[in-house]
């Protein structure tokens, strides 16, 4: 177990002691302060509050590992072993078309039941550049991007950065899992079982931000994601438009070119304009070759999300 123990960390404050083939046990990082363990008990019920609300639903389309028991007095939780693997890229394009079918399907009704789970809000104008740290955006366009990229390069994210910066529309928020990347979504192929884990975020969020997550945008399924995920949600509590028409699909472009969008300002964040050392400019060269392909993406998206 102790060779093992260091790549069992799991998240920002929670890491595994115990690894076993049904259950796991966790506890918050031993930099924890006592003083915050109270906090980090406080979030390990309300997590488990959103487990119990999402498994009383009982779709068999999906799994969610349960949350069995926390020990207030060791800090301490023990939750089912989710089975399978991280669903990346590679894992979902060397699945057969039925499996691929499957997992649009399971993560629609997910999405469906979280966001039904509880009261869905009336109508709300939301501005996207409220979504991402746009002012650090705006500082590394104007004043240092022309340092490793191109003047083209330069005017087209700029001019992406403005068209975000205006972009409003009207939403409403739901609850909603808040975190669905690779990492938090597990598939076994051997039963077709897909289990959605990590629920520490979760929180009424505006009902698009999970719909087109990360998670939908590295596997390429957000379109039909969202038309499966139109055809099962309850009508009668809230409308959503149509997969087909121009404010959903203009909704949709910005909402993954946000997503986008943080990953370019987290690497900006690390560009060095003198670095002193082989590391440092093999560093920076990796986050500018980073930043250009997230470039890339959002010429992708914005060819396959054109309104008519």
């Amino acid at each position: 177990m102790d060779d093992k123990l260091q790549n069992l960390v799991h998240g920002r404050e929670t890491y595994v002691v115990y690894y076993g083939p049904d259950y796991i046990l966790k506890r918050p990082l031993p930099t924890t302060l006592d003083a915050d363990k109270p906090k980090w008990l406080a979030k390990q019920h309300r997590t488990k509050e959103t487990i119990d609300l999402i498994r009383s639903i009982g779709n068999p389309r999906y799994n969610i590992p349960e949350m069995k028991f926390i020990n207030n007095d060791e800090f301490q939780i023990l939750e089912e072993r989710a089975h399978g693997y991280p669903l990346t890229p590679e894992l979902f394009r060397n699945l057969n078309t039925r499996q691929r079918y499957e997992i649009i399907d399971s993560i629609a009704s997910f999405l469906v039941d979280m966001n039904e789970s509880r009261k869905v809000s009336e109508l709300t104008q939301h501005k996207i550049a409220n979504d991402i740290k746009f002012s650090r955006l705006t500082k590394f366009v104007d004043e240092k991007m022309d340092n490793w990229f191109t003047a083209d390069e330069t005017k087209t994210l700029a001019r992406i950065r403005d068209e975000v910066g205006t972009f409003e529309y009207d939403t409403r928020t739901a609850w909603s899992h808040g975190d669905l990347n690779s990492g938090n979504v597990l598939y076994d192929p051997l039963s077709s079982t897909i289990s959605f884990i990590d629920f520490a975020e979760a929180d009424y969020r505006f009902i698009y931000r999970d719909i087109f997550s990360p998670l939908q945008i590295e596997l390429d399924i957000w379109n039909p994601v969202y038309e499966a995920y139109t055809k099962l949600h309850n009508k009668s509590l809230y409308e959503i438009p149509s997969p087909r028409s121009d404010k959903l699909r203009t909704i949709m472009k910005y909402r993954i070119i946000c997503v986008l969008l943080r990953r370019i300002i987290k690497a900006s964040d690390d560009l060095r304009a003198t670095p002193q050392s082989d590391k440092g400019r093999t560093n920076n060269l990796n986050k500018v070759n980073f930043i250009r392909q997230q470039m890339k993406n959002i010429e992708y998206i914005e060819q396959a999300i054109k309104t008519k």
